[in-house]
């Protein structure tokens, strides 16, 4: 049994520091892509505004062009 728990402690040093450095690096990541899943949720908002607008301007457009006489 003691071997059994002395093979499963590690006893490398450099772990937690490796850890340390793969989360600090994991962070930032998950930083950089939450900054961009809002920038192009923005930019998505944008779009779908401008693209309801060309479709009022279409549909306006048309009901003009139904009441015009033949």
């Amino acid at each position: 049994m003691a071997k059994a728990l002395i093979g499963y402690m590690n006893s490398d040093l450099r772990t937690p520091a490796r850890l340390v450095t793969d989360n600090a690096r994991l962070r930032a990541r998950v930083g950089e892509l939450e900054a961009l899943v809002l920038r192009l949720t923005e930019e998505n908002d944008k779009l779908a505004a401008e693209a309801a607008r060309l479709l009022d301007i279409e549909a306006v457009s048309m009901q003009e062009q139904e009441m015009q006489p033949a």
